[in-house]
C-alpha cells in the first residue's frame, strides 16, 4: 500500500464519488467543495500496489497549533484490511514533527481506530462549540 500526499496524485473524482455517495457526514457534497477543501488542506490518498484507489482522509491545521482530522473514508471493498490503520498512521507521523497542542476528530463508528493512536474522548465536550 502507498499513501500519497501531493494534490496531483489524488484522484478527486474518486474521493467525490466516495465522500458524496458513501460518507454519512458528507452526502451530497459538492465536487467544487471536495475540491476547494483538499486544495486547502493536507491530503492522504491509499492506493494498493497495482494503483486501485483503497481510501482518504483530509487534516485541517495551521500547522502550529492546531489540527482537525476529518474525511477518513477507506472504500468499502478494500475495509477490513488496514486501509484505515495506515491512513491514520501517515496523519500522526506528518502531524507530530509539528508539535501541535490539539488534534480533534470526530466518529460515530471508529472509536477503536482512533484510540490505537492515542486518541481518546475529550475532556470537556460541554467547551465545544458548533456554528452551522
Amino acid at each position: 500500500m502507498r499513501i500519497a500526499t501531493d494534490l496531483a496524485e489524488i484522484e478527486l473524482d474518486v474521493v467525490h464519488r466516495w465522500l458524496s455517495e458513501g460518507a454519512y457526514w458528507a452526502l451530497g457534497r459538492s465536487r467544487d467543495v471536495v475540491e476547494r477543501a483538499a486544495q486547502n488542506s493536507l491530503n492522504f490518498f491509499a492506493r494498493d500496489d497495482d494503483g486501485t484507489p483503497l481510501g482518504y482522509a483530509r487534516v485541517v491545521t495551521d500547522s502550529a497549533t492546531f489540527a482537525w482530522l476529518c474525511d477518513v473514508y477507506v472504500d468499502p471493498a478494500a475495509r477490513g484490511q488496514a486501509v484505515g490503520k495506515a491512513l491514520v498512521g501517515a496523519v500522526v507521523a506528518t502531524l507530530e514533527p509539528m508539535g501541535l497542542k490539539r488534534t480533534l476528530l470526530v466518529t460515530a463508528d471508529a472509536h477503536g481506530l482512533y484510540e490505537q493512536f492515542g486518541f481518546e474522548p475529550y475532556p470537556t465536550p460541554e467547551r465545544l462549540m458548533q456554528r452551522g
